[in-house]
């Protein structure tokens, strides 16, 4: 059992730190350098809207595992790492709402609108915000390997 949580945890951090570093290092500057600005925050968008879907479930799966195999090594003695990699989770996905209620929903608005200014604004902040997180991913996983 503990293989299988296991492997949905090391699943969910895998797709959501792929999404992010595909998103981030490839997909945006390739829409920068082909698209004019009205495509392009329309492809991002909608690129968006089905990642956020992934990392949502990705979300509650490492949630969810990362508890069970938290609350089964808890009489053990969990190592350090444990708890630096569940609270930079915890942020990571209280960022990730955040980009969802706040400037996602405003890029969405704005690429209805036409607005291209706007979105790219918005578009720009959740770059930056998508950045954090992947550098908090980054974090988390050296703390769970590195520091026991």
């Amino acid at each position: 059992m503990r293989n299988l949580l296991l492997f949905f945890h090391l699943a969910g951090a895998i797709f959501w730190m792929g999404g992010m570093g595909f998103m981030l290092l490839c997909l945006r500057p390739a829409a920068a350098a082909t698209l004019q600005p009205p495509e392009r925050l329309r492809l991002l968008a909608d690129v968006l809207r089905r990642f956020f879907w992934v990392v949502g479930f990705s979300i509650v799966v490492l949630l969810v595992s990362g508890g069970v195999l938290m609350a089964a090594a808890a009489g053990a003695g969990m190592p350090r790492g444990w708890h630096a990699m569940a609270a930079l989770g915890v942020v990571m996905a209280l960022l990730f709402a955040h980009i969802v209620a706040a400037p996602y929903r405003r890029l969405r608005r704005a690429v209805a609108e036409s607005d291209a200014p706007e979105g790219a604004r918005r578009m720009g902040q959740i770059a930056l915000f998508v950045r954090i997180n992947f550098v908090l991913g980054w974090l988390a996983i050296a703390a769970v390997l590195l520091w026991r």
